[in-house]
């Protein structure tokens, strides 16, 4: 049975924003590795369309870039959407029965399903699918932008605490 785990970059004060910081060579070495391990991934619209730039190589891109996007590209996606028409490779769009097919993915699969997206995120937590949310805490404030948590936070226990790098700490919780 597969673990359905929400995970993104955080400010330390619970903000989100792959614009206003960005993870060292050593986090992002462990962003390619993790998602290259991962047995699928759930979008929202708007972080699919964040994320599917990474469809085709750009030339500006370094290697490690190539890699993540090559993990990216072949890990099976699942987009969570009413308004999109169609989805990109290795990818399904998913407009009704979200709550069954997630049900379905988690009892198929072995391994990690990543959630992307606070606000998909939500929408997992208030079915109660999510089995763990992992915080990569940056020391950055930003002072507003998307919240980790796009609703009301749920119970949770601390799992576990990592550290990433000099100044990241994965902080690893499971619902209470």
């Amino acid at each position: 049975m597969a673990k359905l785990v929400f995970g993104m970059n955080q400010s330390l004060d619970g903000y989100v924003d792959h614009m206003a910081f960005a993870p060292s060579p050593t986090l992002f070495r462990h962003f390619i590795e993790q998602v290259g391990g991962l047995a699928g991934s759930v979008y929202g619209r708007r972080m699919y369309e964040v994320m599917r730039y990474r469809d085709d190589d750009r030339a500006e891109w370094g290697a490690e870039e190539r890699e993540f996007a090559a993990a990216w590209r072949g890990q099976p996606k699942r987009v969570v959407s009413r308004s999109l028409k169609s989805v990109g490779p290795n990818a399904t769009l998913v407009e009704n029965d979200v709550a069954g097919v997630i049900r379905g993915l988690k009892a198929e699969l072995d391994g990690e399903i990543d959630v992307a997206g606070p606000d998909l995120a939500r929408s997992m937590t208030d079915l109660g699918l999510i089995d763990e949310y992992r915080i990569y805490l940056h020391p950055v404030v930003l002072g507003s932008g998307k919240p980790f948590f796009a609703g009301a936070r749920p119970p949770l226990r601390l799992g576990a605490s990592e550290r990433m790098d000099a100044n990241v700490i994965r902080l690893s919780y499971v619902p209470a």
